[in-house]
């Protein structure tokens, strides 16, 4: 009886410790606050990259004949004007495969005159009755053929001063020559390709950069955005273009997966020279004057665990909430966003300009003080003498 009411005792002890450590309350722990403001502000995103600087319009100018590079009349860096002649092949060969075209037209004419008038005769015969049918169609044979000889001669001539023009060659554009690949007495062949002698551009004042732009980004960039770009021969100059073609082919390189980006370079100065690379800054956007805050108040989430019971939490459904601090009262307000640069986000509706919304909370632990070590008997006190005189 007496071991029942001790355990029956002890149970009552500690059912009563359980209850008073659930009522009694909480000790809260202080919280501080940073906020930030709701306010119209300039959102920017951008697409990194490198290009080449080219010019927008540059001619590979060659030559359809074979031949010896006889006379070079510009050098790098020239002015030519359309039509000027910057080069010629020796003529030699040309004039005469020209002149034996040109006898062989006389005698395929001259034997189409022939041939003519006999079949003239033929058929006025034949149609007396005087020759046979048979002798009239060899005399008509015999006049086509001789037609047809006279056309492949007369289609001879034109290919001949065709290619004697061709010897002859010209600037297409007006522009600066770029490169030259030929000097004078050097032999240069067509038979397979043509082979490139000068390279033209057309205008170095109006230059274009062709950038190569990664899968991930070149969703984001449309014709039109303004682009920024620096080169390394001018680091401290910046350059300003826009966006004039996307391209939709692909590149694979080392299965990096770019597209190619024609972005327009004014050249007044002449400072931008072709072949140089650029690094490149699209703009891909850019608004002014957005209602927006900083990103990271939409992460900010108040718990209770932490707040204790010195605040209260008023809630909303949504995906999107700020939070606002009325008293004692954190209260949510769902909110619609718009665009985003990563560090501010654009508030659509939800809540109003110049609002002060919360940020970020922190605890204040306050700082305890250090326990004194505990002394030991056996060793001398600081600032004490030892009572002990020595005998």
């Amino acid at each position: 009886m007496k071991k029942r009411n001790i355990i029956l005792a002890a149970a009552v002890i500690i059912a009563v410790a359980i209850i008073a450590a659930i009522a009694w309350p909480k000790k809260s722990i202080p919280v501080e606050f940073e906020t930030t403001e709701v306010q119209p502000d300039t959102l920017r995103t951008s697409v990194t990259a490198t290009g080449t600087i080219e010019p927008v319009t540059e001619v590979e100018v060659g030559t359809q004949v074979s031949g010896i590079i006889s006379n070079i009349y510009v050098d790098y860096n020239s002015v030519v004007k359309k039509g000027q002649v910057i080069a010629e092949l020796d003529k030699t060969n040309l004039n005469s495969e020209l002149n034996s075209a040109k006898a062989n037209l006389a005698s395929a004419k001259s034997e189409l005159d022939y041939q003519k008038t006999n079949y003239e005769r033929y058929k006025t015969l034949n149609e007396k009755g005087l020759v046979s049918k048979n002798d009239y169609e060899s005399a008509y044979l015999e006049y086509r053929k001789a037609l047809e000889t006279y056309n492949t001669s007369r289609e001879s001539v034109k290919k001949a001063e065709t290619n004697l023009g061709y010897a002859t060659i010209t600037s297409p554009i007006d522009g600066i020559v770029l490169s030259r690949a030929v000097e004078e007495g050097q032999t240069v062949a067509s038979s397979f390709e043509t082979p490139t002698l000068f390279t033209i551009a057309k205008d170095l004042t109006d230059m274009r950069v062709i950038a190569d732009i990664d899968e991930a980004d070149i969703g984001n960039v449309q014709e039109g955005q303004s682009v920024t770009f620096t080169v390394d021969a001018y680091p401290n100059d910046v350059f300003h273009g826009t966006v004039t073609q996307v391209r939709l082919e692909a590149t694979d390189t080392d299965n990096v997966i770019t597209y190619e980006v024609v972005i327009s370079a004014p050249n007044n100065d002449l400072k931008l020279k072709p072949g140089l690379t650029a690094s490149v800054t699209v703009n891909t956007m850019e608004r002014t004057g957005v209602l927006s805050v900083k990103t990271k108040a939409l992460r900010f989430t108040p718990t209770k665990e932490v707040l204790g019971k010195s605040y209260k939490i008023e809630d909303v459904e949504g995906r999107y909430k700020l939070w606002t601090l009325e008293g004692n009262t954190l209260k949510a307000h769902e909110v619609k966003t718009g665009a985003t640069d990563g560090i501010r986000t654009e508030i659509l509706s939800g809540i109003k300009p110049g609002t002060k919304v919360l940020l970020s909370m922190t605890e204040l632990v306050e700082e305890e003080e250090p326990e004194e070590p505990e002394s030991n008997p056996f060793m001398p006190h600081p600032g004490k003498k030892d009572d002990k005189k020595k005998k």
